[in-house]
């Protein structure tokens, strides 16, 4: 068997939305979609809406390593952000998140 030089990291959002905010959430990403595109290490990044009444929206994204990711989480550009969500005096769309980190294994 060869050995991975990187393992690609899922780090995924799992994103508590209240009933009727779910639209509102959806707007705001598309807002900032290509945010975070030119980060190094940066995948992909896919938003999925609940279909089977679940109140949980994920927000999946996918990096070279896991060191890529933290990169990002750690820089200027994503406090930035978030931040500017925040500022914006909008009100939440959310109740509550988990992250969840997986390596792809296969």
């Amino acid at each position: 068997m060869r050995a991975r030089l990187t393992v690609t990291t899922i780090v995924i959002n799992a994103i508590t939305v209240p009933e009727g905010a779910g639209d509102e959430l959806a707007r705001r990403f598309a807002a900032r979609a290509g945010a975070v595109d030119d980060q190094e290490g940066f995948e992909g990044f896919e938003l999925l809406r609940p279909v089977d009444g679940r109140d949980q929206w994920l927000v999946m994204t996918r990096w070279r390593d896991k060191a890529a990711f933290e990169a990002w989480f750690n820089s200027q550009a994503f406090q930035h952000g978030h931040a500017q969500a925040n500022a914006e005096g909008a009100r939440p769309v959310s109740v509550a998140s988990e992250v969840w980190t997986y390596e792809v294994e296969l």
